[in-house]
C-alpha cells in the first residue's frame, strides 16, 4: 500500500500576514524604550484629540453657506500631505521601504493588495477618515448624497494612502540614500511656511468669509481625491450625473495610482541597484585641489577653516537642518507680517538674530572630529584664527541675507526712510551675537548627537540652555546703545534727518563687538581644549 501524502497546511492569506506584521512592528517599536512609548502615546492622543475637534467643527458647519468649498480644499490639502509625507519623513514607517521584500517570492499584485490593507492600520489613516467623515456630514443632504458620501470617503482615503505608497516606491532608492535622507531637512521649512500660510489664510477667512474659497474650490473639485467630496455636494443638489462622473474620476485615479505603484514595485523587485553592480568604468576622476567657492577664500588656515564650515552647512544633516530652519523663519516672520500690513521694518532684525544663533556651540557641531582641530591649536593666536574663520564663514551667508530681508521688508512696507536704521540695528545685533556666540562656544560647549532628532545629548540640556539663552540675553544687552540711539532719534524733533547715520554706526559697532568677542574667547578656547573636546565628544 502506497504511503499517504500528508495534507498540506492551508496557506495564510498574504494580506493577513502583512497586517500582523504591521502590528508587530508597531508593538516591538514601543517595547524598545519607555521614552519612545510615551512619545508615541502622547502624539497619538494629540492627533486623535485634534481629529475629534476638527470632526466636531465640520459637523457644526453643516448648513452654512460655502462649506462645500471648505471641505473640497480640505480634501486637497490632505492629499498633498499624504504625497509629501514619505519624502520628508522616510523613516516614519518602516513598511514604506519595499526593498526589504525583494528576496521573498511575492508577486506585485498580491503584494500591492496586502501593503494597501496594512497601510490602513495607523493613526494617519484614522485621522484622514475622520476628516472625510466630517466632510460627509457637513455637505451631504438626503439619502442619495449620504450614500455617495460613504463611497466617496472610502475612495478618497484609498487614494490618499495609495498616493503615499506610490510616491515612496518611486523614490525609495533616493530616500534610503544619504542625500535622500537630507530631504527631511526641508520638513522644518515646510512646517514654518505652512504655519504662516495657515495663519494668514485663517485671518483672511475670518474677515472675508468662506466665499473667498469658491474660485479655488471650483477647480479642485475636479482634481482627485477632492472629486469625491465634490460628488457629495453634487448629489445634494440633485446633479446625479456630475456626482457619478466625479466618483468615477476618483476611482480612475485610484486605479491609476495602483498601477503606478505596482509598476514601481515590479521594477524594484527585478532590477539590480548600485550595491549589486560594479562601479562604472571610465568615470573621470576629480582634479585635485580646490574648486568653486574655495578659490575665492583666503589662503592658509583661515580659508581652510571657512571651507570646512561651509561644507558642514551643505553636507551635515543636523547643521543643514539648523540653517534651513533659521533661513526660513528669518524670512517668514518679517515678510508675512509686512504682507498682512501689521509689521514693522524693524522686524527684519529677526533674520540677523536667527542666523546669529548659528555661531553658538561652534565646536559642538564638529562632534568627536573636533580632536583633529584641537591638535592644530597650540596658542591663543591659533584659537583666534580658528574662531575668526568660523565667524567669517557665517558672515559670508548672514550679511547678504540679512541685507536682502531688510530691503525686501522695507519695500513691502514702502518705508524707505527707515532702511538705514533697520540695517544698522541688524548689523549691530549680528555682531553682538557673533561675539557672545564665540565666547559661549568656549565656555559652554555641548555635544550634538549624530543620530535621531535630538540636538543635545542627555545630561547637557542645561549647558545648551545656558549657552543659547544666556548668549542671546547678552547680545541684547550689548545692542542696547544702538537701540537707545535709534529710539532717541525717532522721538527727538528733527531726529529723522540723522537716521542714515545709524547704518555706519551699527556696522562699525557690530564689527567692534565681533572682534572684541573673538579676542576674549580665544585665550579661553586655548586653555580649555581638553574640556571642550570631552564635552563635544559625548555624542
Amino acid at each position: 500500500m502506497s504511503a499517504r501524502t500528508a495534507p498540506a497546511a492551508p496557506a495564510t492569506p498574504l494580506t493577513a500576514v502583512f497586517v500582523r506584521l504591521k502590528l508587530s512592528l508597531l508593538r516591538n517599536g514601543l517595547r524598545q524604550s519607555g521614552g519612545r512609548r510615551t512619545a508615541y502615546i502622547a502624539s497619538a492622543v494629540c492627533v486623535l484629540l485634534f481629529a475629534a475637534l476638527q470632526l466636531i467643527g465640520l459637523v457644526a458647519l453643516r448648513g452654512y453657506a460655502h462649506v462645500d468649498a471648505l471641505v473640497v480644499l480640505l480634501a486637497a490639502v490632505l492629499a498633498l500631505g499624504w504625497a509629501v509625507m514619505p519624502l520628508f519623513f522616510p523613516s516614519g514607517d518602516e513598511t514604506l521601504d519595499p526593498t526589504r521584500l525583494v528576496m521573498l517570492p511575492l508577486r506585485p499584485r498580491p503584494l500591492v493588495r496586502a501593503l494597501l490593507t496594512a497601510s490602513l492600520v495607523g493613526i494617519g489613516p484614522l485621522f484622514t477618515l475622520c476628516m472625510f467623515a466630517g466632510s460627509v456630514v457637513a455637505v451631504a443632504h438626503g439619502g442619495a448624497a449620504f450614500a455617495v458620501g460613504v463611497v466617496g470617503a472610502v475612495l478618497a482615503l484609498l487614494v490618499c494612502v495609495t498616493l503615499a505608497r506610490a510616491v515612496a516606491a518611486a523614490n525609495v532608492r533616493l530616500l534610503t540614500s544619504r542625500k535622500g535622507r537630507d530631504l527631511a531637512v526641508l520638513s522644518g521649512l515646510v512646517v514654518a511656511v505652512g504655519a504662516q500660510l495657515v495663519n494668514f489664510g485663517a485671518q483672511r477667512l475670518g474677515t472675508s468669509g468662506l466665499e473667498q474659497l469658491d474660485p479655488v474650490a471650483d477647480v479642485l473639485r475636479w482634481v482627485p481625491p477632492a472629486t469625491a467630496v465634490g460628488a457629495m455636494d453634487a448629489a445634494s443638489d440633485g446633479s446625479y450625473g456630475i456626482a457619478v462622473a466625479q466618483l468615477a474620476l476618483t476611482a480612475a485615479a485610484l486605479v491609476l495610482l495602483l498601477w503606478v505603484w505596482a509598476r514601481h514595485l515590479t521594477r524594484l523587485m527585478t532590477s539590480p541597484d548600485g550595491s549589486t553592480l560594479q562601479a562604472a568604468e571610465g568615470r573621470p576622476a576629480r582634479e585635485p585641489g580646490s574648486a568653486g567657492l574655495a578659490r575665492l577664500l583666503p589662503a592658509g588656515r583661515t580659508g581652510t577653516t571657512m571651507e570646512r564650515s561651509l561644507r558642514y552647512v551643505w553636507r551635515d544633516p543636523k547643521t543643514k537642518a539648523a540653517w534651513v530652519t533659521s533661513l526660513a523663519i528669518g524670512l517668514i516672520v518679517p515678510v508675512f507680517n509686512a504682507w498682512q500690513g501689521t509689521g514693522s521694518v524693524y522686524f527684519a532684525c529677526f533674520a540677523a538674530g536667527m542666523l546669529g544663533i548659528q555661531m553658538y556651540n561652534q565646536f559642538g557641531q564638529d562632534t568627536s572630529a573636533f580632536w583633529i582641530v584641537a591638535m592644530t591649536i597650540s596658542s591663543t593666536r591659533d584659537a583666534y584664527v580658528e574662531l575668526r574663520a568660523r565667524a567669517l564663514a557665517l558672515l559670508l551667508i548672514t550679511l547678504p541675507y540679512a541685507t536682502l530681508v531688510t530691503v525686501l521688508t522695507t519695500a513691502m512696507l514702502d518705508d524707505w526712510r527707515k532702511l538705514p536704521e533697520a540695517l544698522g540695528l541688524s548689523f549691530a545685533l549680528l555682531g553682538a551675537m557673533l561675539a557672545t556666540g564665540a565666547w559661549s562656544s568656549a565656555r559652554f560647549p555641548y555635544s550634538i548627537p549624530q543620530e535621531g532628532h535630538k540636538n543635545v545629548v542627555p545630561g547637557q540640556v542645561g549647558l545648551a540652555w545656558i549657552s543659547i539663552v544666556g548668549g542671546m540675553v547678552g547680545a541684547a544687552l550689548l545692542c542696547a546703545p544702538v537701540i537707545a540711539l535709534t529710539i532717541w532719534l525717532n522721538v527727538r524733533e528733527g531726529g529723522d534727518a540723522w537716521g542714515p547715520v545709524l547704518l555706519p554706526v551699527g556696522a562699525v559697532y557690530g564689527a567692534a563687538l565681533t572682534v572684541l568677542g573673538l579676542r576674549l574667547a580665544a585665550p579661553r578656547t586655548a586653555r580649555r581644549l581638553p574640556e571642550i573636546l570631552a564635552a563635544v565628544s559625548k555624542g
